[in-house]
């Protein structure tokens, strides 16, 4: 199978293959389809399977730069968080899509005026509770969550935070 399969759009194709990407790992030809239908996913794989690649193409078709945030991923780290943000901004080139990383350990207040023009932000769960509970940010328009190592973040205790 090739990424072409996928139906995915000139701009998506074309920054995988700049990643010298050409052919889909497992988890991403299993998974891939059924999140560009729309449909809810569990997906378990090993570190290094392309995972975020595979969100990633999810999340990149579905959202524009026009009805602010649309998508939150939630990861347990804030190094995580960094690199899933770097990988989206890899493949959302040419798309003109605000992704943002979220974490404590920084100042809040650059981050209020990032979230306002957010189209995706990838954050760990303390920081983003912050943020809801400071209401500086607006979840009425996402439409796509991402828990990315989900049991990792309910393993450091995040449980209650992603509830």
């Amino acid at each position: 199978m090739k990424f072409e399969e996928f139906k995915l759009s000139k701009q998506l194709q074309e920054a995988i293959k700049k990643l010298g990407i050409d052919k889909p790992t497992e988890i991403q030809e299993g998974s891939i389809p059924p999140i560009l239908e729309g449909r809810d996913l569990i997906g378990e794989s090993a570190t290094g399977s392309g995972k975020t690649l595979a969100f990633g193409c999810g999340i990149l078709e579905k959202v524009n730069n026009k009805e602010g945030l649309q998508a939150l991923v939630l990861t347990p780290t804030r190094e995580l968080a960094d690199q899933v943000k770097d990988m989206l901004v890899r493949l959302s080139q040419g798309k003109y899509i605000n992704i943002i990383a979220v974490y404590g350990g920084v100042s809040l207040n650059p981050q209020f005026q990032e979230l306002k023009r957010a189209n995706v932000v990838v954050a760990t769960p303390g920081r983003f509770m912050d943020h809801l509970n400071r209401r500086t940010v607006d979840t009425s328009r996402v439409k796509i969550l991402v828990l990315d190592e989900a049991d990792r973040m309910f393993d450091m205790g995040f449980i209650d935070d992603v509830n």
